[in-house]
């Protein structure tokens, strides 16, 4: 039987662009792995947004991520999961722990970034790194981790030293994380299409890109993205946004007295959507006899 990150690598070695619209939650995941995507990363900002009601900035715990981690997979168990692991929560052994963990719920690859702790959203102010040695100490873990024992997960090295070092820095950065063996290589925040087609160009590896609107990289539909050369493309905020704007709808229709004007799921689709029918199925199976 092959695991989840077998299968993110096979899947990343064939030709074509995997979009990922990002999840956050169990419900969230489920319904993109129904909407027929094959991989998804649980985004650090929309699990902070839904769970906590605040912003991604460091103030989300590792054992909330985990938890949130494990909910999703086994939520959505065909989905190929991509578990954002923002710094690794501390030093080289806290990454270690972090892979592994990761791999342990079911997660097909963990992104691990350069950012100081505490980190904050790619597409904000006041980023900062750390040093080059430290951040390649820090993927050189994360390898270490998912390359020993019986745990098997693939590492998405990122680094948010454009904003702070410039394209060059952060280009050598991504070289480094090459070097150290990290499968799937992200720069955050490139400025312009010549800054992406030379991170592509720059990285023998898969290279993620990250679609966020009204962010610092330009948003491009995916014939260009492919074009490019990125393999793997991240919508991080596309589906909480739209949900925001849905339930923010159907408040201001309910207060105003028009809750049948709501477009909404039917009850029998929602309660298929989150596993009535098999749960009576099952639970049939095992009633006792009178």
């Amino acid at each position: 039987m092959t695991t989840p990150a077998q299968r993110l690598k096979t899947a990343l070695e064939a030709p074509g662009l995997h979009l990922m619209p990002c999840c956050f939650d169990a419900l969230s995941a489920r319904l993109i792995e129904q909407a027929g995507f094959r991989v998804s990363l649980m985004s650090g900002f929309a699990v902070s947004a839904t769970r906590l009601g605040m912003p991604d900035t460091g103030l989300i715990s590792f054992a909330e991520m985990l938890d949130q981690l494990r909910n999703v997979c086994q939520a959505a168990p065909g989905l190929l999961v991509i578990g954002d692991g923002d710094t690794g929560y501390g030093n080289a052994m806290n990454v270690q722990r972090t892979v592994r963990d990761y791999a342990r719920a079911g997660a097909a690859a963990v992104l691990i970034e350069d950012q100081v702790s505490p980190k904050r959203c790619g597409h904000t102010k006041g980023k900062q790194v750390v040093g080059r040695a430290e951040a390649r100490m820090k993927i050189r873990a994360a390898v270490d981790a998912a390359r020993s024992g019986a745990d098997d997960i693939l590492i998405l090295a990122r680094t948010d030293a454009r904003a702070t070092h410039g394209f060059d820095a952060a280009l050598e950065r991504c070289q480094d994380f090459v070097e150290e063996g990290a499968d799937i290589i992200f720069m955050e925040a490139p400025h312009n299409e010549t800054e992406m087609a030379a991170f592509c160009a720059g990285v023998d590896r898969p290279a993620m890109a990250n679609m966020v609107r009204g962010g610092q990289t330009p948003m491009l539909p995916p014939r260009e993205l492919e074009a490019l050369g990125f393999k793997l493309a991240a919508y991080p905020l596309t589906l909480m946004s739209a949900a925001i704007d849905a339930m923010r709808a159907a408040l201001a229709a309910v207060a105003d007295g028009q809750e049948n004007r709501v477009a909404q799921a039917d009850f029998e689709a929602l309660k298929s959507l989150v596993g009535f029918p098999d749960y009576y199925e099952r639970e049939q199976a095992y009633r006792a006899a009178e």
